[in-house]
């Protein structure tokens, strides 16, 4: 099953979240419109969206309020992009200029804070307690796994439990909270309410592992963004970490320095000390792991298309080339 094709199980629910993120985008004041619009339409695969759409589905219910979550989840991936790009100080996010690089900083912070703001004023209207614990729970978390990321640049000595920590709170905690706030809202039983927490979380590891392989292996007109950016940035993500353990101390000292540097004047000999100690394997290997316990929560859900569409979705999420 293609992303084309699972697209099409929720075609017409999709289209109704598109409508409202639009709707919800409108503001007495033009920059923040044409900001937020900017970031919004701009390409995203929206796979958060699409995750609730899917869980509901599975659930055998998509109304009105899962559209309304849906949209929520959108507006707040948005709002961590556009003060990750600030934060980065990143120039190319999905093959066109940040938003920073265009309106300049101040603007895209703020205009950030009006999508956190937005999604929730639309999160009260949906007037469910336990969604409303799971989304503020989860803003507090993705901004604890950015400050603590932002902590870590230039620093070598990040174990792999550590950096594993950093890209729950950054990344996988709003795919959990996709997957767990549907099933919440619409009222499932406990287990599967943990079932689809924990799928939501496994996917969404797998998919940052396997960002960070891109980074290295991807190219920059397919992934719409600079390759080598995290070393470039000073990151210490799996690849190095994996590479840092396992070389030799030549390759290790290597490495090192090149974390603690930032820049790319070391890319090819960084790139080297990885391919040896097969790092970017392990980090595959690694996703597909997360990907696996992610399929395995789904046998609690009865067959439909929407459950195949979600193993497909979590297949596709490794095998990924942008």
């Amino acid at each position: 099953m293609s992303l084309a094709d699972i697209l099409t199980c929720v075609d017409d629910d999709f289209q109704a979240v598109n409508r409202l993120i639009n709707e919800q985008l409108e503001s007495r004041v033009p920059l923040v419109e044409k900001i937020a619009d900017y970031i919004v339409n701009s390409g995203g695969k929206r796979i958060r969206p699409l995750l609730v759409l899917l869980s509901a589905r599975a659930l055998g219910n998509c109304d009105q309020g899962v559209i309304k979550l849906a949209a929520i989840i959108e507006f707040l991936h948005t709002a961590t992009l556009l003060h990750d790009d600030v934060v980065d100080t990143s120039d190319m996010r999905r093959g066109n200029p940040t938003a920073n690089a265009k309106w300049g900083n101040a603007p895209s912070v703020l205009v950030g804070d009006f999508l956190y703001s937005r999604s929730f004023n639309m999160l009260v209207e949906l007037a469910n307690l336990k969604v409303m614990d799971i989304l503020s729970s989860t803003t507090c978390v993705i901004a604890e796994g950015e400050v603590l990321q932002l902590t870590n640049v230039k620093n070598p000595n990040i174990t792999e439990a550590q950096y594993m920590d950093v890209i729950q709170g950054k990344t996988a905690q709003l795919f959990e909270a996709s997957t767990h706030g549907t099933a919440a809202l619409l009222q499932a039983p406990d287990d599967i309410q943990e079932a689809l927490r924990i799928y939501g979380k496994e996917l969404g590891l797998a998919f940052q592992l396997i960002d960070d392989v891109l980074d290295y292996e991807g190219n920059a007109a397919d992934l719409g963004k600079n390759v080598g950016d995290d070393l470039a940035e000073g990151k210490p993500t799996l690849p190095l970490i994996h590479a840092m353990a396992n070389a030799d101390e030549t390759g290790r000292k290597l490495v090192r320095q090149a974390i603690r540097k930032g820049g790319l004047d070391n890319m090819n000999d960084v790139m080297a000390v990885v391919t040896h100690t097969r790092s970017m394997e392990y980090t595959r290997n690694k996703a597909n792991a997360c990907v696996q316990r992610a399929e395995q929560q789904l046998q609690l859900l009865p067959q439909s298309a929407a459950k195949d569409a979600l193993i497909a979705l979590a297949r596709i999420a490794v095998q990924r080339k942008t």
